[in-house]
């Protein structure tokens, strides 16, 4: 690389994409739409370099144009085909999360245990109630009563299939 290429390309650096954009008009006689400095920046550079050096080889040219040849370039995305309604009807339906199966039914007073009292933790619906609080997992309630974090269906013995 010449020095004058060298100080060109050093001085790409410190342009605006305004001015590499405009450069590039330049360089390559074609308008470029991108805002990307970084490849602006390549590309001119590039392209200075094989001016001052010489381009690609004979060739290198003829197997980049057979390549082309064979290749199906596109040049800009397909166009989105607009959404059709579909004939058919579309059912929905309520899908019921079928839940933990290590979990008892709901209604259920979990008994346990622990540093000589009873623990007793009825199972809603929606999460486990212990002492009048509501919680949302077996292993928050399991949280609050040994205040660190413990695995609720360890801290309760729950087997899998709901067997204890």
């Amino acid at each position: 690389m010449s020095l004058n290429v060298g100080k060109e390309v050093a001085a790409l650096q410190r342009m605006t994409v305004k001015q590499l954009r405009e450069r590039y008009a330049e360089v390559f006689g074609d308008e470029t739409r991108t805002g990307n400095k970084a490849w602006l920046v390549k590309r001119i550079a590039w392209r200075l370099q094989a001016m001052a050096e010489g381009g690609l080889s004979e060739r290198a040219r003829q197997r980049a144009a057979e390549l082309a040849n064979e290749a199906d370039i596109r040049m800009t995305p397909p166009k989105a085909k607009p959404a059709t309604k579909s004939k058919e009807r579309t059912v929905t339906s309520a899908v019921r999360f079928a839940g933990d199966n290590r979990l008892p039914l709901p209604g259920t007073v979990l008994t346990r245990e622990y540093k000589g009292d009873t623990l007793q933790v009825r199972v809603l619906e929606n999460g486990f109630e212990y002492e009048g609080e509501v919680y949302r997992s077996i292993s928050a309630v399991a949280k609050a009563i040994t205040g660190s974090h413990t695995n609720g269906f360890h801290f309760f013995r729950l087997r899998k299939g709901g067997q204890r």
